[in-house]
């Protein structure tokens, strides 16, 4: 591996003219593709295997045309004070609005409040619901933009109208702090490397994958469905990942430079050392993004492969790329401790002095190794303590922002109507092996009549064929609530006693309940997730470390990050803590793909720095150093860009946290403060105690494993045998 890498890093530096120009052609062609491709709108919804999907299934069969998972709006009309809905100009104000929202293509049916019973019992509320052909993830912005302006209409006749409903699900926006965060990876890079031209490179390369990927996943968005949400997290990961393993790989271009090699020699050990750490790294993200179709939700798949993408491309710019623009920035780029004329005064490295601050603090932990590993495991889990009290949920208009319609709709139907009326459930009865299918139908009503929790029950509204009718319930408790939940089960639990007195097959299903089953589902897949993507990635760090123990340890730090940031997410998002500073308007229960999407990408971030911390100490003791001197090693040439790359990655995925998305601000946060459980606590404190308690054993291997493991080499040792031509020649000049 080390070998192949190099004499590629080489390659790429000598055929820089090439390299660029083979990067630029595919960025180019990336844009062209996304600027001539379809609008692609948002990607569809389904689950498959739950209850809920197949109503939705049974009710696309049984009601043609009715659109049963189609897009809905309800638009909330609140009269002045001292009116009512039913006086006549606001009266007429409705009837009219209704008549503008029946006008659009896409429209399936519009209810007026008047023939539909839905004025609330004071008289000052009234709602007109729409129901669209397609789901709120298809529709078109000008349905959208139609829907808002007829509420505009009606506020114009002095009414308070409100919007609420998934048809105005829109693409999330981040805002200001995503330019922040990079500012800031800007800022750590020119601190890191003490030069302008080598903190841009890494930027420089970042941007231009995640160009790439961003711009095939619009070009491919309408053939492949994806949504605007895959973009969002390939731009978060692909950010992320592209700074550090650039990071990494110029980081050690300037330790080569500083041992006297010349400048294509040392690109190409650079990239054949430091290349070998992120080809493996790279590979546990692949996998641990890749790894979440085991969810089997259609929408998450294609979010994981999509930025699985990205991370790909990322890694192969970091191997290529970067070393042809180290070979055009010439000798702009100082070997490790030199500063540039403009920060530094142009002073050349220091040939011995103090230690480092990674030196001095291995040393400490190697000194110390039990007091530093009792205070991180019992900090960690101080913070994980939070998270025992983790309730799942999907967010539903409850947990939107007060300043948006939809939240402003979802308070006014609650007053009016009653809280649980935004969480309706629908309830299909499927009668067609039934003898008497209007008494199947009679029956399943006063089955859940008679169930707790329960405000109305509507008549039965068969199809045409008769066989099949839909039963509307409106709960008492609010969507998201426990209550409700329960309320579900309970109607699914009549199905059995319905099916055994009437031969009717019984379903739940509606917004709520589909809310109530992916987190059901997402809730039973994490388990074998874990166990896919842990051990998967334990086989790929025994061959990198050729050691048991070491991917064990690494293993295990990571569940306790990813523990103690699901606290800190419970704390912050559930609890309350800090959300005025993290700008959470509205608390409630985590939303359900958080603790497996979290997993997932935190585990193949965490086997980042445990691949480029440890492989330096494997590199020094496999080099004759014993085990504590090979940790403190370790830390003196990785502990400053480990560093570094973890402030990076944090202000990357901190700047989401500025999102308008619920879902993008809760993952930019639980990302952010993971990195920075992970990188500081168990990558910098724990594994160099645990590594020095340990001492030899940690790098132990059976040798049976050992012969039948293949050779990767990530260490380098076969550069160190590698015949140099241009070993006696003068440094390259740019």
């Amino acid at each position: 591996m080390a070998t192949y890498l190099y004499k590629l890093g080489r390659f790429a530096f000598r055929r820089r003219h090439f390299v660029a120009l083979l990067w630029v052609a595919l960025l180019t062609l990336a844009g062209v593709g996304a600027a001539s491709a379809p609008p692609a709108g948002n990607s569809s919804f389904s689950i498959p295997g739950t209850e809920a999907q197949r109503a939705f299934d049974l009710l696309e069969q049984r009601f043609p045309g009715m659109s049963a998972d189609g897009a809905t709006a309800r638009v909330v009309f609140h009269a002045p004070d001292g009116q009512k809905m039913t006086d006549a100009a606001n009266k007429a104000a409705v009837e009219k609005t209704v008549k503008e929202l029946g006008s659009g293509s896409e429209v399936a049916s519009v209810a007026d409040p008047y023939t539909g019973k839905a004025v609330s019992r004071d008289g000052t509320i009234a709602y007109a619901s729409v129901k669209y052909k397609v789901s709120g993830m298809e529709l078109e912005d000008s349905s959208r933009d139609a829907l808002k302006e007829s509420a505009a209409h009606a506020r114009d006749a002095g009414l308070t109208v409100e919007i609420g409903g998934d048809a105005l699900t829109t693409a999330p926006e981040t805002g200001s702090s995503e330019v922040i965060g990079i500012a800031i990876a800007a800022v750590v890079l020119v601190i890191t490397f003490g030069s302008l031209i080598a903190a841009g490179l890494p930027l420089l390369t970042a941007i231009i994958g995640v160009g790439i990927g961003v711009s095939a996943i619009t070009a491919l968005a309408s053939p492949l469905d994806l949504g605007s949400t895959t973009s969002t997290l390939a731009t978060m990961i692909g950010l992320a990942v592209g700074i550090d393993y650039a990071l990494f790989i110029v980081s050690r271009y300037r330790a080569e430079l500083a041992e006297g090699r010349d400048r294509e020699e040392a690109a190409g050990r650079a990239v054949g050392t430091a290349g070998s750490a992120v080809v493996f790294a790279g590979l546990t993200v692949v996998i641990a993004l890749v790894g979440l179709s085991v969810v089997n939700i259609p929408m998450l798949t294609k979010m994981g492969v999509a930025a699985a993408g990205t991370v790909a491309i990322a890694v192969l710019i970091a191997l290529t790329m970067i070393p042809a623009l180290l070979g055009y920035a010439g000798r702009t780029v100082k070997p490790a401790g030199e500063k540039s004329k403009l920060l530094g005064g142009g002073r050349a490295a220091k040939k011995a002095g103090r230690p480092n601050m990674g030196t001095r603090w291995a040393s400490f932990v190697v000194r110390r190794p039990v007091t530093v590993l009792l205070l991180g495991v019992v900090g960690l889990g101080a913070a994980a303590v939070p998270a025992a009290s983790l309730e799942l949920g999907l967010p539903d208009d409850g947990s939107q922002p007060v300043s948006t319609t939809q939240r402003r709709a979802y308070d006014l139907l609650s007053d009016g109507f009653g809280p649980g009326f935004n969480g309706p459930l629908m309830v299909v009865v499927d009668a067609k092996g039934s003898a008497d299918k209007k008494a199947a139908f009679a029956k399943v009503g006063d089955e859940i009549k008679g169930l707790k929790d329960v405000v109305t029950v509507t008549p039965p509204a068969p199809n045409k064929a008769g066989d099949t009718a839909i039963i509307t319930v409106v709960p008492k408790s609010q969507p998201s609530s426990a209550t409700t939940e329960d309320l579900v089960h309970a109607i699914r639990g009549k199905s059995a006693s319905i099916a055994s007195a009437t031969d009717a097959k019984l379903l739940v299903t509606g917004a709520t309940a589909m809310n109530i089953d992916v987190s059901q589902k997402l809730n039973d897949a994490l388990l074998p997730y874990l166990a896919l993507v842990v051990g998967l990635a334990f086989l790929l760090l025994i061959v990198v470390f050729r050691s048991i123990l070491v991917p064990l340890k690494a293993a295990l730090g990571f569940l306790l990050s990813v523990l103690a940031a699901l606290g800190a997410v419970v704390a912050v998002f559930q609890w309350g803590w800090l959300s005025g500073l993290m700008n959470v308007e509205q608390t409630g229960p985590v939303m359900s793909m958080m603790p497996i999407f979290m997993v997932g990408v935190v585990f193949g971030l965490a086997m980042d720095y445990e691949v480029f911390l440890v492989t330096r100490m494997r590199e020094a003791y496999v080099h004759g150093e014993n085990p504590g001197q090979a940790v403190v090693t370790g830390f003196r040439y990785s502990a400053r860009v480990v560093t570094a790359a973890a402030v990076i990655m944090i202000a990357v995925f901190s700047g989401f946290i500025g999102s308008s998305e619920a879902m993008i601000k809760m993952i930019g946060f639980g990302l952010a403060i993971a990195v920075f459980f992970d990188a500081f606590i168990v990558r910098m404190a724990i594994v160099p105690a645990v590594l020095a308690l340990l001492g030899r054993r940690a790098w132990w291997l059976p040798a049976w494993l050992d012969r039948a493991l293949p050779n990767v080499d990530v260490e380098g040792e076969g550069l160190r045998t590698q015949s140099d031509p241009d070993e006696d020649r003068e440094l390259v000049r740019a």
